[in-house]
């Protein structure tokens, strides 16, 4: 199934399944391991965070800015490899409340089930498309951590439209491309290896 998303929220996510098309529209948050843990202190610390989460959609990307006066623009925004972010998503998720990840490559198959608990879902979106990717971006909304983290750590708050094409990989019913595509795998090298 294709979807066209405004404002992703829980009730959105539970619908998704591994293999449906998503273009996003509404507000989505840049995110890397830096800006995770920097999140994760200030809510332990119950530091008020300057921007709302919850229900949110975080991109693990690491952006390329130009500041034009006193706006900024995006240049380039493909995704990062979402497996830097395996050991600290699931208390991240936990903390913020977020509804979808957008990254590249996937996460480990232990978050699937923190995935089915808190109705998250994981999109990929494509490599090498960073800047098709920031076409779909109508305005940088604001920056957050910028001088402490730089620029491609920084939380940036984007205006999207029509953001993708994204796919569902990891869904909120414990199902992972990833999973089905490694047993595929085993099962043709095992094939492979009986025959030598």
């Amino acid at each position: 199934m294709e979807y066209r998303i405004k404002n992703m929220r829980k009730s959105d996510v539970k619908k998704l399944k591994v293999g449906d098309v998503i273009y996003l529209s509404g507000k989505i948050y840049t995110a890397r391991d830096e800006a995770h843990l920097k999140i994760i202190e200030m809510v332990k610390n119950n530091e008020e965070l300057p921007f709302d989460l919850k229900e949110g959609i975080i991109y693990h990307a690491g952006p390329i800015m130009r500041k034009c006066g006193d706006k900024w623009t995006c240049v380039s925004i493909g995704p990062t490899t979402s497996a830097r972010m395996n050991n600290i998503e699931e208390e991240f998720i936990k903390l913020t409340g977020i509804s979808a990840i957008v990254g590249k490559g996937g996460m480990k198959s232990e978050l699937l089930k923190t995935f089915k608990e808190f109705d998250v879902v994981y999109l990929s979106a494509p490599g090498g498309c960073a800047a098709l990717l920031a076409n779909c971006i109508k305005e940088v909304v604001n920056v957050y951590f910028l001088e402490e983290l730089g620029m491609p750590e920084a939380v940036w708050e984007l205006e999207v439209e029509n953001f993708g094409p994204l796919i569902v990989s990891m869904d909120a019913h414990g199902r992972s491309v990833y999973e089905n595509v490694n047993k595929i795998v085993m099962e043709n090298l095992k094939h492979i290896l009986s025959e030598i």
